[in-house]
This record gives structure tokens, C-alpha cells and sequence, in this order.
């Protein structure tokens, strides 16, 4: 299961962006308004929201180009990528893109729950100063 946010730019350089998604604790920033619990950990975060089971992120990568976040969990596969392509010196270009492993029926559970959280991320990230 592939899911893509809007492409949107942010007035911060990729470096910028990469060193603000290197910090577990930034993501709290990020997270939409029924955020019930966020916790940061040395290599990632877990949080919960209203209505959804907890969930655990490792970072996995980070650089100019990307952040990559994995599932901590071994019973859910996925992985949600930042991309970051730079448009001058002040300016990046951020898609959200999620892939996920799941079976048919957890994918029809958590597709629409999941698209509305990458577009509250994606909203997030535009609107951050």
C-alpha cells in the first residue's frame, strides 16, 4: 500500500529540515491535534491518537534528501519517507510517501486513517516557522 501527500515547500533550507528530523522530539511539533501521548526515545518516538492504537517510529535515515521513519514494531511493516528536494538556498520542496506491507483487510481499516494523518503532517510541516 503506497499513500503520497501534496508536494509543498517550505521556506527552510534541506539542511535546516534534515537537522529538525534528525530530533525525535521535533516530530511533536508535527503530530495533529488528537494527540493523546508522545514520548521521545533515543532513536525515534511513540505517539497515540484519538481513536488509534499507539504508534512507535524509529529514524531511520536522515539526510539533505530524505527523512525515513520506520514501524518499530515487528507485527506492522512500513516505512514513511520525507522526500526533500531542495528549490534554492531558503526554499524545500516536501512530499510525505508512505509504504506499507499490509493484509487486505488492515489495509481498508487504515488507508483513510492514515492518508488524513499524511495530510495533517504535510500541513504541519508547511505552516512550521
Amino acid at each position: 500500500m503506497n499513500l503520497e501527500g501534496r508536494k509543498i515547500v517550505v521556506n527552510k533550507s534541506s539542511k535546516e529540515l534534515s537537522e529538525l528530523l534528525k530530533t525525535p522530539e521535533n516530530y511533536k511539533d508535527f503530530m495533529p491535534d488528537g494527540l493523546q501521548k508522545f514520548e521521545s526515545r533515543e532513536d525515534g518516538f511513540k505517539f497515540g491518537l484519538q481513536g488509534m492504537p499507539e504508534i512507535a517510529l524509529k529514524i531511520d535515515e536522515v539526510t539533505d534528501e530524505k527523512a525515513v521513519l520506520k514501524s518499530a514494531s515487528s507485527s506492522l511493516d512500513f516505512t514513511l519517507t520525507a522526500t526533500l528536494k531542495p528549490l534554492n538556498e531558503n526554499q524545500t520542496e516536501v512530499q510525505m510517501l508512505f509504504e506499507g506491507k499490509f493484509n487486505p483487510f488492515i489495509k481498508m481499516m487504515v488507508e483513510k486513517p492514515l492518508q488524513n494523518f499524511i495530510n495533517t503532517l504535510t500541513d504541519k510541516i508547511e505552516a512550521y516557522k
